[in-house]
């Protein structure tokens, strides 16, 4: 079954096009990599090849300019590799990260930790940073 369904997606009535094209997109992914700085191929990545076109997706429009910048040494290291290239495309495409939440639980203050501002308050002149660590200790007494 597994070969039929190959042979199948092989074929060029069946998804032999879309197939034959991901492996040719997996194989530019790969050559990009070589072929662009290490810092700017980690921000970025191999997304189309069309009309002899290389799309490249940036996380980021600093990344975007610097491709920009680079894209006829990049298109030129594509055609030294034997691929035809005509130019490169640049687009800004932010990857999605999966990030903790941003929301913070506040934790209390030891009374030690409170006794060492008390202190540290006492001990400065009248100014602001002293009104300051005034409010907070008494908003921190206010939530105990």
């Amino acid at each position: 079954m597994h070969n039929s369904l190959e042979n199948y997606l092989d074929t060029a009535d069946g998804a032999g096009k879309v197939l034959a094209h991901a492996r040719l997109l997996i194989k530019l992914a790969h050559l990009y990599q070589e072929i662009a700085p290490g810092h700017l191929g980690q921000a970025s990545s191999l997304a189309n090849y069309k009309s002899g076109i290389i799309v490249i997706h940036a996380v980021s429009g600093a990344v975007a300019a610097k491709l920009r910048q680079l894209a006829p040494t990049l298109a030129d290291g594509f055609s030294k590799r034997g691929i035809e290239c005509n130019g490169v495309q640049v687009k800004v495409q932010a990857r999605k990260i999966d990030t903790q939440s941003r929301t913070s639980t506040q934790k209390p203050l030891t009374p030690r930790a409170c006794l060492e501002l008390a202190g540290l308050r006492d001990a400065l002149p009248a100014s602001p940073l002293r009104e300051a660590l005034d409010n907070f200790l008494a908003h921190v007494a206010i939530r105990e």
